[in-house]
């Protein structure tokens, strides 16, 4: 059965964030609190946001700086704690995905008395949310998470050695605003792994056991859109935030049905253990998995045409290309990963959700191949059929 449902009200374009106010004003707030969630200072002097701060503003506006990638339990819990008395309606949450993480989470939590971490830690494992106490409006500053049109969020729990995922159907944002503008001074690096992020989101939705007719059109509209743009991103063309933007936002529409698979799974304990950027982890390990998956793939012929590649060996050339002309690493030796430490990553990375939901099974013995395919610190070792 093909079922596709996102309700997120979605403006996309140069210059969209100036919309904040209309929307806020459209959703009928009582109190009219709003908490503004931002990565940094600077962005409180957009337009869009000091007029909310200016006086004669008609809402209740807290600002407050959450600075921390990849968020941990114990810091979710620092911005509840900080923000609770508040009490805020509706949480605009302006950022990279580790800010529209924290933001949307902040929604599950608030009405509810969490007296500690591990109480909000056993929240989030028994996923006994209810109806989100407050609504929130995604505006990304990076173009890749695709965070702004999904219902869960990831929060890293490294003193339990876990990932952990905040999920609610009733917590879509209610709004995205997605102005590549605000994306246009990101570093290359960051640029560049976050596209890379957004075309795994798009190839693992189209893969994916829960994909859909729908879903599959967006996955694949965003993978031409991202990959057909990645040389002028590298060569700092300004158009190439426009498409990095869009392709993004369609490519979390896709996955916000279908949910990711194993590129996401095996990448989790990556990033926690070696600090490997979440697009980086996710974006190597795409050229392995498309060889595991590739075979018992229905239609794998519009997955290829869409990523401009013959076979996995070619996209992984690709990818491994992106990424060191970016200045960033291509293989987990060079990331500082030990050989003998693979086995324990290979356990680590099935990922209850993710890894149940690949085309292929997955188990460890299988994921540890994939991990040594992507260890040298040399180019892709992927071998082309025949070869």
């Amino acid at each position: 059965m093909n079922r596709y449902y996102n309700p997120v009200r979605t403006l996309e374009g140069a210059g969209c964030v100036s919309r904040l106010e209309e929307i806020l004003e459209g959703m009928d707030l009582v109190r009219k609190n709003v908490l503004l969630l931002v990565w940094g200072e600077p962005l409180l002097e957009n337009p869009a946001f000091s007029r909310l701060l200016g006086e004669g503003s008609a809402f209740a506006v807290r600002p407050m700086i959450f600075r921390a990638s990849n968020p941990t339990v114990e810091q979710l819990y620092d911005a509840y704690r900080e923000t609770r008395d508040f009490a805020p309606e509706v949480v605009v949450a302006v950022g990279g995905g580790s800010i529209l993480d924290v933001g949307k989470s902040l929604c599950c939590l608030y009405g509810r008395e969490i007296p500690d971490v591990d109480a909000l830690r056993d929240l989030i494992v028994q996923k006994a949310y209810g109806r989100p106490a407050a609504r929130w409006i995604g505006i990304p500053t990076t173009a890749g998470t695709g965070s702004e049109t999904t219902c869960w969020a990831t929060i890293w729990d490294p003193e339990r050695d876990a990932k952990r995922s905040v999920e609610c159907q009733e917590n879509y944002a209610w709004a995205a605003l997605v102005d590549p503008e605000l994306a246009a001074g990101m570093p290359l690096k960051l640029a560049v792994s976050s596209a890379l992020d957004a075309v795994a989101h798009a190839v693992e939705s189209y893969w994916a056991k829960g994909s859909n007719c729908v879903s599959r059109a967006l996955a694949l509209e965003a993978i031409r859109t991202v990959m057909g743009s990645m040389e002028d991103l590298l060569a700092g063309k300004p158009a190439a935030h426009d498409a990095m933007a869009r392709g993004s936002m369609l490519a979390g529409l896709a996955f916000s049905n279908t949910k990711t698979t194993a590129c996401h799974s095996i990448s989790y304990p990556l990033t926690m253990h070696y600090g490997i950027p979440h697009g980086v982890a996710v974006s190597i390990l795409l050229s392995p998995v498309l060889q595991l998956n590739a075979p018992v793939l229905d239609d794998p012929e519009p997955l290829m045409v869409a990523l401009g590649t013959a076979d996995a060996a070619e996209l992984g050339s690709r990818i491994c290309s992106y990424l060191t002309r970016s200045g960033q690493a291509a293989s987990l030796q060079a990331w500082g990963a030990k050989r003998e430490e693979l086995p324990h990553m290979a356990e680590l990375g099935i990922t209850k959700g993710r890894a149940d939901n690949n085309p292929a099974p997955l188990d460890p013995a299988t994921i540890l191949s994939i991990l040594e395919q992507i260890y040298p610190d040399t180019t892709y070792q992927i071998k082309r059929k025949g070869a």
